[in-house]
């Protein structure tokens, strides 16, 4: 039979040291659009623009001719591509996933139309799904499937190991947890899953990044890193 415990009795058990932390990296140099039906992708870098359209049939890479600015954007043109980039938010139509930029392609004279930029965070957390890319500044393995589910007023998931539920509220930019209960299994490697419990006992910062990838930041620095699950 599983049991449940208290959270906070779990994380007593938790390591003091600590790997520094590890968010998601310097953003690359090249902007990217998305768009569907057909599915199509787009590259923007310093040098070129690198376009895949029809579900990979069709490929164009021209040189970048430089951008033309706007107020709310910028335009690239050449022979057989051309871009118009502008800053409206913008849902690619598949998900609930939003993005900076509007984009609209011209790809051998088919006018398309997309997405690009960084992705916009969720305008709130409930009904969002995430798993966990990092704790504590570790990597969580690929083959221990996490997850953290925001419904209503409370969350759930798994850590890598056992099952938590619990109520949470959001005031700005901050997140409390808890009550939190948990299952008391016992599996390897649950140092990381012990960081995750002692760190939510506290109320935690949420940032997004550009990628759309959630951050909780915790007391002394600590950090659990998150990404979106559409």
């Amino acid at each position: 039979m599983i049991r449940y415990a208290p959270l906070l009795a779990l994380a007593a058990c938790a390591p003091a040291a600590e790997t520094p932390p590890q968010g998601p990296g310097d953003q690359p140099a090249a902007y990217m659009a998305l768009g569907t039906e057909p599915g199509w992708t787009l590259e923007i870098t310093p040098s070129r623009l690198n376009y895949d359209g029809d579900y990979g049939e069709t490929k164009i890479m021209v040189p970048n001719p430089g951008a033309k600015l706007s107020t709310n954007g910028r335009t690239y043109t050449t022979d057989r591509l051309s871009v118009v980039v502008q800053q409206a938010p913008c849902s690619d139509g598949m998900s609930d996933r939003r993005y900076s930029d509007s984009v609209r392609v011209v790809a051998d004279g088919k006018t398309l139309q997309g997405c690009g930029g960084k992705i916009l965070p969720p305008t709130e957390l409930a009904g969002t799904n995430w798993s966990f890319v990092s704790i504590g500044g570790v990597p969580v393995a690929a083959d221990r499937p996490t997850a953290l589910q925001f419904n209503g007023n409370r969350l759930s998931g798994s850590a890598g190991c056992n099952r938590f539920s619990g109520t949470y509220a959001v005031d700005g930019g901050t997140l409390k947890a808890g009550p939190l209960m948990a299952t008391e299994m016992a599996c390897p490697g649950m140092e990381l899953e012990q960081t995750f419990f002692t760190l939510m006992a506290s109320p935690v910062s949420l940032t997004f990044a550009d990628d759309g990838t959630l951050i909780l930041t915790g007391e002394g620095g600590k950090t659990v890193v998150l990404r979106r699950s559409i």
